[in-house]
């Protein structure tokens, strides 16, 4: 069963606060809208463009990770968040 997007919010705070297994609990449920946003981001690329949505996404998560932690206000400012670093990193 999918979580709430109030139970969504509740772990993207967790994570925030350091507690790391909210963050193993969250990234197979966020994953599929991730890989959503990368296939729409990379649909205005030029054709041909080499990087993939799932190497999207993972770089993205990657960037996620490595910088400093982020109070989350709720899922949709951690998906749009995310949808402009995908932006950016397709710019870079």
């Amino acid at each position: 069963m999918q979580p709430t997007a109030i139970e969504h919010t509740h772990m993207l705070q967790a994570w925030s606060d350091g507690d790391a297994s909210a963050l193993e609990r969250l990234t197979p449920i966020v994953y599929a809208e991730l890989h959503r946003i990368a296939r729409r981001n990379l649909a205005r690329e030029r054709e041909g463009h080499l990087l993939q949505p799932s190497a999207l996404v993972n770089e993205a998560y990657v960037r996620l990770l490595g910088d400093a932690p982020i109070e989350w206000a709720n899922r949709a400012h951690f998906f749009a968040f995310s949808a402009r670093l995908m932006r950016q990193i397709l710019i870079d």
